[in-house]
């Protein structure tokens, strides 16, 4: 997970055990003065004597593995379903039935039956009318294979989601998360339905019309596919910085500093923006494929005998429905297929150019490369402890390995020796001193 991103958080607060550290006293020292170490409030969360709660105060790893290993399917079905729209497989099945629909046909008769249904479709009578059996078959096998995965990766987030929250296993706030990123996800089946069916409609056996889906209805089923694939990924990586986080939390009071730091504002600001302009690219992307339109102008940086198509061509007033024209500048933005394409290669070249440009910065820049260092030294302090797990817990400035009721000397303000007050088990970072 990048480090300047916060940690533990998407939507939503941190959770109780990280949010201790980080909205507690970043200085060590005026911890130190006040007779309380970077852990005593850690260790009142965790293990203090208050009625224990439903949700634990932290994550468990593994939801952190399941997360990501649920964003590697959606990225999957992602480029599955560019696949199906490139064999323009989509239509093939002609009905939504998100339980019986997901077995295929068995039967002579039941391919017979499906065979049928497609033939009364705008796509079979106006671009396939000459399509045999075995041709559909190949076509169908692909769009129910999308479907099919669209309900594997619903059952395999909200079954283990159900399990992990009846187990304790995620708090609170991950698990309003869960519950969203669950909703989401049915919600993306229905827009799929949403937009096959925009491709069935009987207004497209006019003549001049072409038999696909709208481009709105396809860039908002892609669009929630890259939000749940971007809450998936995110929680994931969250939690597993959390727990890095957690091991170590000496690491957290130096995070914080640097992350306060103005020199990283412009690049987390950077970042955020770049973030965006990634999503319009690619939304610009499935107006491209909805329109048909990377078919018309297939070189590059030409389009035609120039960089750009004609103005009357980019703007044409054939694509207004008002008399005024009032509506001829977004309508051809948004449906005139040349000036789709045109639109995506500047975005495409603006995100390239833009990434290229912060790598730069980030390297190149002295106030941020100094920040880089001052960073790897803060997510470097006490590196040999995190590993070893049977090893006691030292307060803050201790060394490595070192027990706090062994240390010597005047330790805190008031000139008394760290000693554990509250403990769980010994060595997991639950510990807590004064």
């Amino acid at each position: 997970m990048p480090s300047f991103l916060p940690a533990g958080r998407l939507w939503g607060r941190p959770s109780t055990a990280l949010g201790a550290i980080r909205f507690g006293s970043t200085d060590a020292s005026s911890l130190a003065a006040r007779g309380a170490s970077p852990l005593e409030s850690l260790g009142k969360t965790i293990g203090g004597t208050a009625p224990r709660k439903f949700f634990p105060p932290t994550n468990a790893k593994v939801v952190a593995y399941w997360l990501l290993g649920s964003a590697a399917s959606v990225f999957g079905i992602v480029v599955f379903g560019g696949l199906t729209r490139l064999t323009e497989s989509g239509l093939s099945i002609t009905e939504w039935r998100p339980v019986t629909g997901a077995l295929p046909p068995m039967s002579a008769a039941e391919w017979d039956s499906e065979f049928t249904k497609y033939r009364s479709s705008p796509e079979f009578k106006l671009l396939n009318p000459n399509m045999d059996l075995d041709e559909f078959k190949r076509i169908y096998y692909m769009e129910w294979t999308h479907r099919l995965w669209g309900r594997v990766v619903g059952l395999t987030f909200v079954l283990p989601a159900a399990y992990f929250v009846a187990r304790r296993k995620v708090t609170a706030a991950m698990a309003a998360k869960l519950a969203g990123i669950a909703g989401l996800i049915g919600f993306q089946g229905f827009l799929g339905w949403w937009m096959v069916k925009s491709g069935l409609k009987d207004d497209l056996f006019a003549p001049g019309s072409h038999p696909r889906v709208s481009q709105y209805r396809l860039v908002a089923h892609l669009g929630t596919a890259f939000l749940c694939y971007t809450a998936m990924l995110w929680n994931g990586l969250s939690i597993l910085h959390e727990q890095r986080l957690l091991r170590n939390p000496t690491a957290v009071l130096k995070e914080l500093d640097v992350l306060r730091n103005p020199h990283l504002k412009l690049l987390r600001r950077s970042v955020g923006g770049l973030a965006i302009l990634v999503f319009l690219t690619a939304m610009s992307g499935g107006l491209v494929a909805g329109l048909d339109a990377g078919l018309i102008y297939n070189e590059f940086p030409y389009m035609g005998t120039g960089l750009t198509p004609p103005r009357s061509e980019l703007f044409s007033s054939f694509y207004s429905r008002r008399a005024d024209g009032a509506d001829i500048w977004w309508r051809n933005m948004l449906e005139n297929p040349s000036t789709v394409q045109l639109d995506h290669r500047i975005l495409a070249t603006t995100t390239f150019t833009a990434i290229m440009a912060l790598l730069a910065y980030t390297r190149l820049s002295p106030k941020v490369g100094e920040e880089g260092g001052y960073w790897s030294r803060a997510s470097g302090v006490d590196a040999g402890c995190i590993g070893n797990q049977h090893a006691p817990v030292s307060r803050p400035d201790a060394p490595c390995g070192r027990s706090p009721g062994r240390e010597s000397g005047p330790v805190n303000g008031s000139g008394s020796a760290w000693k554990p007050i509250v403990g769980s088990q010994k060595g997991n970072g639950h510990e807590r001193y004064e």
